[in-house]
């Protein structure tokens, strides 16, 4: 038998590479999702009934911005959830793809909202209204508290898991919108300068656009099943191409699983070789040490000219 593929999967119970695998996974935040959409829904509410009340188109376009972060917030939370279910016949990698897809749609949600914000205040340019009084600060200053807060409790996870990052995003572009309409009021109040508001709303679009431009542009590289940022593919292959006996390494493939989790498949060839377990054991092991990929599969080949690999050349898939 020329060909052996061998599956690691001691990360599923282990998680042994802290920041990956399941123990330090999204599982830790559900008390962090729980917290941080009964606050965020609630503040929503007290927001538009103040902009109801106090007549600020300010106040109630914000309570709209944070409600869609409400439905952004579920949508992580949703896709932690789903990144442990167990895999199915159907669904042999369980559902952990969906991560990757709800933090893509994060990001698209944050760049419409941008998009909302930069259309109301050009409106407001072109014909500038009267601020309403401390109403505004006020409210807005509960909303840097709460929208902080929950900010704070996905600031540790951001770097691991993308969908983290898109929730520390989201709260975070909140509390400066908050900051903004704060800033923004307590200037108009002090110069009558009614303007202030909507240039103070372009300058919080341009922040929230630049902080978001990373998380599309890595979700959207995950989707197509790009080598993750943090994977030094050269590395990977130069590692596996100095094994004993290994000769060739081709067919690498290097992908996300979810927004936590990387998988890789490749065909070593050992000519002569017999079939090796301790060797696939240590080759699993430390790609997972050193790279941090949980889910391995190997196919060992010798290298038999007369049965030539179909996907060795590169340009094949």
């Amino acid at each position: 038998m020329a060909a052996h593929a061998h599956h690691d999967h001691h990360h599923d119970h282990t998680g042994t590479h802290k920041g990956h695998g399941h123990s330090h996974g999204p599982g830790n935040y559900s008390w962090a999702f729980a917290i941080g959409i009964t606050l965020n829904f609630g503040f929503v509410v007290v927001e538009a009934t103040y902009g109801i009340l106090s007549n600020s188109l300010a106040l109630l376009a914000d309570a709209g911005h944070n409600l869609g972060d409400v439905l952004g917030l579920m949508l992580a939370w949703t896709a932690a959830v789903l990144a442990r279910r167990r895999p199915t016949a159907r669904h042999t990698y369980g559902l952990r793809r969906g991560s990757i897809l709800a933090s893509l749609t994060n990001a698209a949600v944050l760049l419409v909202a941008v998009g909302g914000i930069v259309w109301e205040a050009i409106q407001r340019l072109g014909k500038p209204e009267p601020v309403v009084e401390t109403t505004v600060i006020w409210v807005a200053a509960v909303g840097i508290l709460i929208n902080t807060a929950t900010a704070l409790m996905f600031m540790k996870g951001r770097k691991d898991d993308l969908n983290i990052k898109g929730a520390f995003l989201h709260m975070a572009a909140d509390a400066a919108v908050s900051l903004g309409v704060v800033i923004a009021a307590v200037a108009v109040m002090m110069t009558g300068w009614i303007w202030l508001d909507p240039v103070v709303s372009l300058a919080i679009a341009l922040v929230i656009t630049v902080g978001t431009w990373s998380l599309l542009r890595d979700s959207l590289n995950l989707a197509l099943d790009a080598v993750p940022e943090n994977i030094d593919r050269q590395a990977v292959e130069s590692y596996l191409a100095g094994l004993p006996g290994v000769v060739e390494v081709h067919d690498l493939h290097i992908w996300a699983m979810s927004t936590t989790e990387v998988a890789l498949t490749a065909h070593l060839v050992r000519p002569g070789a017999a079939l090796d377990d301790s060797l696939l054991a240590r080759a699993c092991k430390e790609v997972h040490e050193r790279f941090s990929i949980n889910h391995a599969t190997f196919q060992i080949e010798t290298g038999d000219p007369a049965h030539p690999c179909r996907l060795a050349p590169a340009e094949v898939v």
